[in-house]
């Protein structure tokens, strides 16, 4: 019982104080708070019992809803054809780049999904700071948009293959993805039709005047429905929970607030404790161990020099600078490096070395790029 107090304790104190601490370090919330969790399990604070453990997977699952709900598939298609084929070229670049190199540096074939992973979650935060109107930034989330979701497949992919391996069980599953991707496509495509013709159908379900908080009620039956869905079929739950914040982004745009909403509930509570716990599993006595600190210099370098080189796809587009910015936009793939970490460990694919290495590859690139952001737009208003 006194562990349980003693972690409720630590987790508000936490929780509370690093919105403050980020405005004075300048770091991501998030950032901090895996830095925090590592301090507060290294002095003993935080202990992994399992509804600390069973929090924090909802609240990576809360995080991947969130993700979809950054990316409205109309604005995506509606994007300038020719930018949008770039975009595609880019991201298929930074998984021929990642492929070269791994067999170049006989690294894990793992690693081939880990170098190019494309996050949209720490691209909000710039947005916040320096406005949408900014060109680089405008197009880093529209196409980031499309490589969240290519990295949300891969690692649906990698976690059925970590599960099942090669085997019968892994195709069927693999199929059954197909299916439901194709499923998927259809509805988007019937509700698009249909509240065209009918869009007061979208004013009944969400209302515009709510006093009864149903936008909130649906967002959250159609995130746990959609987890049901991938249960029964076997596949990476987090997928659904990123293809239910599609869902609500791209059909109920008249909700402005509801992401607002929806995202400061998220990220005042259950995704800390996600990024806490992270930061419980990686003890700062870790950092002693022998080329622990290298190997994650080494993954971050990677992991950026492939964006830099694919961005320069854009360079006629957006110029030398502005592709560069565009590149360290997309650098920063906390959630999903921790993700795709967590579960190659959790299948012996990785050891603990590496699975401590990539989550402080994470930081490192976040640290790396907003430092490199921030440096560069400050040299273009010289």
């Amino acid at each position: 019982m006194n562990e349980i107090i003693l972690i409720i304790v630590t987790l508000s104190v936490v929780i509370f104080t690093t919105p403050y601490l980020s405005k004075i370090t300048k770091l991501p919330t998030s950032v901090l708070e895996i830095i925090l969790g590592s301090i507060a399990a290294t002095i003993g604070l935080l202990h992994h019992i399992e509804l600390f453990k069973l929090i924090a997977e909802f609240g990576f699952l809360y995080l991947m809803f969130l993700a979809g709900l950054e990316v409205d598939l109309k604005k995506v298609f509606n994007t300038d054809k020719k930018i949008l084929k770039i975009g595609l070229f880019y991201i298929a670049l930074t998984y021929v780049l990642s492929f070269l190199i791994v067999k170049n540096f006989d690294l894990n074939n793992l690693f081939i999904a880990i170098l190019p992973l494309i996050s949209v979650g720490l691209i909000a935060p710039l947005v916040k700071e320096y406005g949408k109107n900014i060109s680089w930034l405008e197009l880093s989330m529209k196409i980031g948009s499309l490589g969240e979701v290519v990295s949300i497949a891969v690692l649906t992919i990698i976690s059925t293959q970590l599960k099942f391996g090669f085997t019968k069980e892994f195709y069927k599953t693999i199929f059954y993805l197909f299916l439901f991707l194709m499923l998927i496509l259809i509805i988007f495509k019937i509700l698009q039709t249909l509240f065209w013709w009918f869009p007061e159908i979208k004013t009944k379900l969400m209302p515009r005047i709510d006093k009864e908080e149903q936008d909130i009620r649906l967002s959250m039956a159609l995130l746990f429905i959609f987890i049901a869905i991938m249960l029964f079929l076997k596949l990476e739950v987090a997928f659904g929970a990123f293809i239910a914040g599609i869902f609500i982004a791209t059909f109920f745009e008249h909700k402005k607030m509801l992401p607002y909403k929806l995202s400061s509930f998220g990220f005042g509570f259950f995704v800390p404790i996600f990024f806490i716990y992270t930061g419980s599993s990686f003890k700062l006595n870790s950092l002693l161990i022998d080329g622990l600190v290298q190997k994650a210099l080494f993954i971050s370098f990677l992991m950026i020099f492939i964006k830099v080189i694919a961005s320069f796809v854009y360079i006629k587009v957006l110029g030398f600078k502005n592709s560069l910015l565009f590149a360290l936009s997309h650098s920063m793939p906390l959630t999903l490096l921790v993700a795709i970490a967590t579960l190659a460990y959790q299948s012996k694919s990785i050891d603990n070395i590496y699975y401590l290495a990539l989550i402080l590859a994470s930081l490192f690139e976040v640290v790396i790029s907003m430092v490199s952001i921030k440096i560069l737009m400050k040299l273009s208003k010289n």
